[in-house]
């Protein structure tokens, strides 16, 4: 009933921030699976098939960020809440936008999505299979809407920068897409090189994805050699989830982490209020409370194989924000990174400063402190 009643809103025009931008052109790009994909650019009417990419469209629209898209995933609101908020309070109508589920999963409407006459329809990488199971390419194309997939998180350092100028064709923002991509490599930058000059020995450091969110939270799930691992590897640190996992995630068991003994541990965390079923995660990201943050990061370290750890005895122990493994933003974690692992190094960097920038040159909403936490003596 709901999908129904937001397909004859759309119908009548009561549904949707799209206003006409202009006149646009027939187009063929092509996305990050390789696929030719022919559209009117700049689009018209877009439906975000992961909510999230708005950290990359507000990037490039700033205050203009809503005006072409029609829908989006529910994502945000379930898995980056005070993003959304932050979003909410800056562009209240947001909260009128239909929302939809995740094509992967299998919950994505696809006729209360045609009714919204979107001309495309961007998808993240991960939905490939289903969306090849379900037909849904065809059907979209069918009823005249475009599919581009796109990829912050599977391969980001392969897949991010043409995602960024994708997203700057579909929304007529080329060369806010090229600044954008330049300020990421120059921040990056500051970290790589120097490592590069200096040559210090790279720490251990076992990062771990989203403990507490849901289920058992005893361990390990953690990233191989790209993503989260990657922007350790980036920071000056050896993530030792690349010594046996190939892919993007995978699990070290209890004895393989004691093993390895790891100079530092990590956790992402995030405000996951809205799906966990256990509340034991660590809040971090914009607006967090840091005493909270930190209570629950020490209580994840009494857990079995973390109190003798090496990090853990000697109070490196750290969360970061786990947006920043689906955003362009990761030059904000590797600079962090940098800074944990090599203090003397990169005593003179600074990621909040850094992000705080980042806002001010290129996002509509104001910056809030909170992505980073550590623990401090005391705290175990």
């Amino acid at each position: 009933m709901k999908m129904l009643t937001i397909a004859l809103l759309a119908l009548t025009g009561l549904v949707g921030l799209a206003t006409e931008p202009a006149l646009a052109e027939k187009a063929v790009i092509t996305d990050v699976t390789g696929r030719r994909v022919e559209l009117d650019l700049p689009a018209k009417r877009v439906l975000l098939g992961e909510a999230r990419q708005v950290h990359v469209v507000a990037a490039l629209k700033g205050d203009k960020t809503f005006e072409t898209i029609v829908g989006w995933r529910d994502d945000l609101v379930k898995k980056d809440a005070d993003t959304y908020v932050s979003y909410r309070d800056r562009f209240p109508d947001i909260e009128k936008l239909p929302r939809f589920g995740y094509v992967g999963n299998g919950t994505f409407d696809l006729e209360a999505a045609i009714a919204l006459k979107p001309d495309v329809l961007t998808l993240n990488l991960e939905s490939v299979k289903a969306a090849e199971e379900a037909s849904l390419v065809e059907k979209a194309e069918a009823a005249g809407i475009a599919v581009v997939y796109l990829d912050f998180r599977v391969d980001p350092e392969k897949n991010t920068e043409n995602s960024i100028a994708l997203l700057g064709e579909i929304f007529g923002a080329e060369d806010r897409a090229k600044e954008l991509t330049d300020y990421r490599r120059a921040q990056i930058a500051r970290v790589t090189d120097r490592l590069a000059a200096a040559k210090p020995a790279f720490p251990k450091v076992f990062i771990e994805r989203s403990p507490g969110i849901s289920g058992d939270v005893v361990c390990c799930r953690t990233f191989g050699p790209v993503n989260f691992g990657r922007m350790v590897e980036l920071g000056g640190g050896h993530n030792i989830g690349s010594d046996v996992i190939t892919g993007t995630f995978g699990d070290l068991n209890p004895e393989q982490l004691v093993l390895a003994n790891p100079d530092h541990v990590i956790v992402t965390g995030a405000n996951w209020a809205a799906e966990s079923d256990v509340n034991q995660f660590v809040n971090v990201g914009p607006g967090a409370d840091p005493k909270a943050a930190r209570q629950r990061l020490a209580d994840l370290m009494q857990r079995p194989a973390f109190p003798g750890l090496k990090a853990v005895k000697q109070g490196q122990v750290h969360a970061v924000w786990h947006q920043f493994y689906g955003n362009p933003y990761d030059f904000v974690a590797i600079q962090q990174f940098a800074k944990w692992f090599h203090p003397e190094l990169f005593a003179d960097l600074d990621a909040e400063d850094t992000f705080r920038d980042f806002h001010q040159k290129f996002l509509p909403v104001a910056y809030r402190t909170g992505y980073f936490v550590s623990l401090e003596a005391g705290d175990m």
